[in-house]
């Protein structure tokens, strides 16, 4: 499923078109590092937030940041609408 959520993003186009000009070496080796450096600061941040708060403050506050959007996107469909 994520596969299908990435394909053709931004970050993909633009890589293709990296690639398309330079040396496929070097843009498969400077996206591989890009991606292990994201992901890892993920990580690292995800681990220090989950050392510092409970489950179940970070299950209420996604849980009111869910309600925060549907009511503002209930909103906006319902006068919005044209």
């Amino acid at each position: 499923m994520v596969f299908l959520a990435e394909w053709g993003d931004r970050s993909q186009v633009s890589t293709i078109a990296m690639a398309a000009g330079s040396d496929y070496g070097l843009v498969i080796l400077g996206g591989t590092v890009g991606h292990a450096i994201c992901s890892s600061i993920a990580v690292l941040g995800g681990h220090f937030l989950a050392s510092r708060l409970s489950m179940r403050t970070v299950t209420l506050s996604g849980a009111f940041a869910f309600y925060i959007f549907s009511v503002v996107y209930f909103y906006n469909a319902w006068y919005d609408f044209e």
